[in-house]
């Protein structure tokens, strides 16, 4: 097997795993900020042992320390309302609304960064709000979750805080830095973060419980950890179209699971804009690696 062929398969294991995160959750039966705060307390002894053994590469400064703390808290909120549109409107549904982060990425680079969207990528906008409209259970909802319009509401603010957390994370490194440091000052970040919200959620918990944090302690170790590693270390061995086409991937790949597991089932005009969503996501994630900027590449909600 060539070298090409071999990340290429790492990179679709590391899509694999981290689209079982919303199934992780839903089958952690916790509270949202329960599970955000674990997902990041359980990944940190094994960051810190891969922080001791992994060459840091160029020293990181207590600016891009404290940076990457702040994205940290982002990345808590999140969690957070990640986890609560998971409950409002399902696994696979509040996985593909979160997946609009290419499009808010896209907005915020423009209007922050002065870096302009191509023209394929601003046609592609109106499609996925399209479809985030038609998901929220606007003509119909289905079977799955309690409140569909209010989950399509997570979703976006996921979508949102996640952007924050990208731009954040931009500044707390280098590319002659090791990736592992930022990660774990995010994720230490991401447990102070869900602390401080804890007090906004009445079935959050310190207590550990059997099997709920063992679906807890696997979405740590899985997505949090293998998931983002396999990911990070594929994304500059592939062209970038290729790396954005896979990504996509993750939320397909959520829905097909909810649909499996928890036989999740969805309206006709939700279906259309689940299919709306995962186009116009695509398109934007290609048209952006038709010029490709690794600090702003596109990453997948985990």
């Amino acid at each position: 097997m060539s070298n090409s062929a071999t990340v290429r398969w790492l990179m679709l294991l590391g899509v694999a795993i981290i689209s079982f995160s919303a199934i992780s959750v839903r089958l952690s039966d916790a509270s949202p900020v329960t599970v955000a705060f674990f997902r990041a307390a359980y990944a940190l002894p094994v960051l810190l042992v891969l922080r001791a053994v992994v060459p840091r590469g160029t020293p990181r400064t207590r600016a891009q320390r404290r940076m990457a703390v702040l994205a940290g808290l982002a990345l808590a909120g999140d969690f957070v309302a990640w986890h609560i549109a998971i409950e409002l409107i399902g696994a696979g549904l509040a996985t593909v609304v979160g997946s609009v982060h290419v499009i808010t990425t896209m907005v915020a680079g423009w209007l922050i960064l002065g870096q302009r969207p191509t023209r394929v990528a601003v046609a592609a906008t109106p499609v996925v709000l399209s479809g985030v409209v038609l998901i929220s259970g606007f003509l119909g909802a289905g079977e799955t979750g309690d409140n569909p319009a209010l989950g399509a509401f997570f979703g976006v603010l996921t979508a949102v805080l996640y952007t924050t957390f990208i731009l954040l994370l931009r500044q707390s490194g280098s590319s002659t830095a090791s990736p592992v440091g930022p990660l774990l000052d995010a994720t230490a970040g991401a447990a102070i973060g869900a602390l401080l919200l804890s007090p906004l959620d009445s079935g959050f918990s310190l207590t550990p419980q059997w099997p709920s944090h063992g679906w807890l302690l696997a979405l740590a170790l899985g997505a949090q950890v293998t998931g983002w590693l396999l990911i990070t270390y594929a994304l500059p061995r592939l062209d970038a179209w290729e790396t954005s086409l896979l990504l996509v991937l993750q939320p397909a790949g959520t829905v097909l699971w909810a649909y499996l597991i928890f036989g999740e089932v969805f309206a006709p005009w939700q279906w259309v804009g689940l299919m709306l969503v995962v186009v116009g996501v695509a398109t934007v994630a290609i048209s952006r690696a038709a010029t490709p900027d690794p600090r702003t590449s596109p990453a997948p909600q985990v």
